[in-house]
């Protein structure tokens, strides 16, 4: 079985995230009472470093910062999918971190977050990880 495909699946589904995450991470239930806390944050303003902002401008910022690098993760994923074993053989750094980094994202998901996320994560991880040792390995017929 080639990286390739791994990578390629990793990076849909990586997509599938951005696009879930983006879509989903502003939306409460209000069955989770915490309509009033959403209020606050978004209401109570203060001054830091020259800017007003509350807890809720940070609350966004940082979900649309997850989502910009879920997305920049899907494209490179996407490209390390293009390439040859070769040529991945040569980029265990870049092949193993990425893999590591997404071990992390699951044990946090699954310490903070829920089902779907904890899923995806670990699905990505097992592809990733899978891809980066056949990258790494090597066929019977070569030296």
């Amino acid at each position: 079985m080639k990286p390739s495909v791994f990578y390629r699946i990793a990076a849909v589904l990586l997509l599938l995230w951005t696009i879930g995450h983006t879509l989903g991470f502003r939306q409460s239930d209000p069955k989770w009472g915490v309509d009033a806390l959403i209020a606050s944050m978004q209401s109570i303003r203060f001054d830091t470093q020259g800017f007003s902002r509350s807890y809720w401008d940070f609350f966004v910022g940082f979900g649309l910062f997850v989502s910009v690098f879920l997305f920049f993760t899907a494209v490179l994923t996407w490209q390390l999918g293009g390439l040859n074993r070769d040529t991945l053989r040569l980029m265990p750094v870049l092949t193993w971190t990425l893999a590591t980094c997404f071990i992390g994202l699951t044990v946090l998901s699954w310490m903070y977050f829920f089902t779907l996320a904890v899923v995806f994560s670990a699905v990505i991880s097992l592809c990733l990880i899978t891809a980066a040792w056949l990258a790494g390995k090597h066929d019977r017929g070569q030296a």
